[in-house]
């Protein structure tokens, strides 16, 4: 959660004009979790296309800074302890909720760890070259929770794991990336059906009476990352198409505002 509150935080700061600020969040939200460095990636997009270097600059050095504050004590005064987190991450092989679980299950093979950690961080790096891609090529810049919520729900898509509250990462993300009820609700339908499907998996509710196959946690699986790419395809239709994108036509759709000044009305 504090990870995600930092995100939230970075994403209005950002909305603000506060590259600095935007990146001691991103920074001490990366010291929580990895995912809060993917929106780095997003902000590279906008400050390239809009030619903002020194935002751009001022963003990631001041993220680095922040980092390597908070994570200096910890590492000086306990460097294998330190390393834990990245050396079980490294180790573990394809586990809940990933399509490398399903892979392995529903073809009876074991896919060792090295093998795993290839193929996700290569399918995720093919993801981000795409939304990369797509954020220099649009009609106009996207938004950085759009290019965020691309950005994460790709490794989320093709990470060995899906943890239960990863749900949380993109949720601040997919709220402003597409602002919309029925997005959301089919969103987070297949989402609640993943929930209920993982807790009777681990307590062998799902488990067939003839001790074959869990097939119904692989049909949940899908159905969870079905739900994630189709609110991914709606996101990279309002990019490519802005005039489906409701952030944009709202906006677009407000009546001038008049501003008075001591010697006139001006539109704005």
């Amino acid at each position: 959660m504090l990870a995600v509150v930092l995100v939230a935080g970075a994403l209005w700061t950002w909305a603000r004009g506060r590259p600095l600020a935007t990146g001691v969040l991103l920074g001490l939200g990366t010291a929580t979790k990895l995912y809060p460095l993917f929106l780095l990636g997003g902000i590279a997009v906008i400050c390239l296309r809009e030619r903002r270097y020194r935002d751009l600059a001022d963003t990631v050095l001041t993220a680095a800074a922040a980092w390597l504050l908070v994570n200096a004590p910890a590492y000086l005064s306990g460097a294998q302890e330190w390393k834990r987190f990245w050396e079980f991450n490294s180790e573990r092989g394809p586990d809940l909720g990933s399509p490398w679980l399903v892979i392995s299950q529903a073809w009876h093979v074991t896919i060792a760890p090295h093998t795993v950690n290839q193929w996700s961080w290569l399918l995720f790096g093919l993801w981000c070259v795409g939304v990369a891609l797509l954020g220099l090529r649009a009609p106009t810049t996207p938004r950085l929770a759009q290019l965020g919520f691309l950005v994460v729900a790709g490794f989320l898509l093709v990470n060995k794991v899906y943890s239960p509250q990863y749900v949380l990462w993109l949720l601040p993300l997919a709220a402003l990336a597409r602002p919309r009820w029925r997005d959301q609700l089919v969103w987070q339908a297949t989402e609640v059906v993943y929930f209920a499907s993982v807790w009777w998996y681990l307590g062998g509710e799902l488990a067939p009476g003839d001790g074959g196959d869990t097939t119904t946690y692989w049909v949940a699986i899908l159905l969870r990352m079905a739900g994630e790419l189709y609110l991914v395809a709606v996101v990279v239709r309002d990019i490519w198409w802005p005039r489906h994108d409701p952030v944009r036509t709202s906006t677009l759709a407000q009546p001038p505002q008049l501003t008075t000044t001591r010697s006139n009305a001006v539109a704005v």
